[in-house]
């Protein structure tokens, strides 16, 4: 398995055949290496809909006419803007073509905010990806919390865990994650591309590896193969 940087909170997955594209806010984003034009996938997967998340992804969906995985709430949101979607929920999974994909809670919101309207678009998730035999832990942005112990038992190779702070875990916090999930790697994530996150991944990176967990620090445009 393959993982790239995008920029802030947007990386692909792939394994040579099939491409997945996590939260892809580049439109904006001051760390993206790449715009929605570029970019190609299989299938997109928006952890919720926050803007820095949901980003790109209809017109994204709508140029390449690859679906949007997604709870089911925010899945009807990017249908009803023209999108091809595959709406589950928490704890739902899912049997694809390039492998297998299972929604997991996180503990944030999920909401389209407008100068003058918010749309609930349902609870943000996790997502939990097998691919070619190794299993992708994708936290989304979320808080600690004690059932990531459950969502260890899958066996994950790679976690990507933001350590932002203020939104989500901070490093300390996300230092008990990967101590609940017990992955082989972890890739800090959600730390640098706005001013209230700004965090040093080195800090964490120390703290996971003297744990002999494998981090690894992926600035945009940057890639690791696991």
């Amino acid at each position: 398995m393959v993982i790239k940087s995008l920029g802030h909170a947007c990386y692909t997955a792939g394994d040579g055949r099939s491409a997945l594209l996590f939260d892809p806010f580049l439109e904006g984003n001051p760390e993206a290496v790449v715009g929605p034009d570029e970019v190609q996938a299989t299938a997109i997967l928006p952890s919720h809909g926050h803007s820095d998340h949901l980003g790109d992804a209809i017109p994204i969906a709508l140029r390449l006419g690859v679906p949007i995985i997604a709870p089911y709430e925010l899945a009807m949101y990017c249908q009803r803007h023209g999108a091809q979607v595959l709406p589950l929920h928490i704890g739902g999974g899912v049997d694809l073509a390039w492998g297998r994909v299972k929604l997991t809670d996180a503990t944030h919101g999920s909401a389209i905010v407008g100068d003058q309207m918010i749309e609930y678009t349902g609870p943000a998730c996790g997502f939990l990806v097998a691919m070619s035999g190794q299993t992708l832990y994708f936290a989304g942005d979320t808080g600690l919390f004690g059932d990531m112990r459950l969502i260890g038992e899958a066996g994950i190779d790679v976690a990507i865990l933001p350590i932002g702070d203020h939104f989500t875990m901070g490093i300390e916090d996300a230092v008990r994650a990967v101590e609940f999930l017990q992955p082989k790697a972890v890739i800090p994530t959600h730390y640098s591309a706005f001013e209230p996150i700004r965090k040093d991944p080195n800090l964490f990176a120390a703290r996971v590896s003297a744990m002999g967990v494998r981090c690894v620090v992926l600035s945009p445009g940057e890639e690791a193969t696991f």
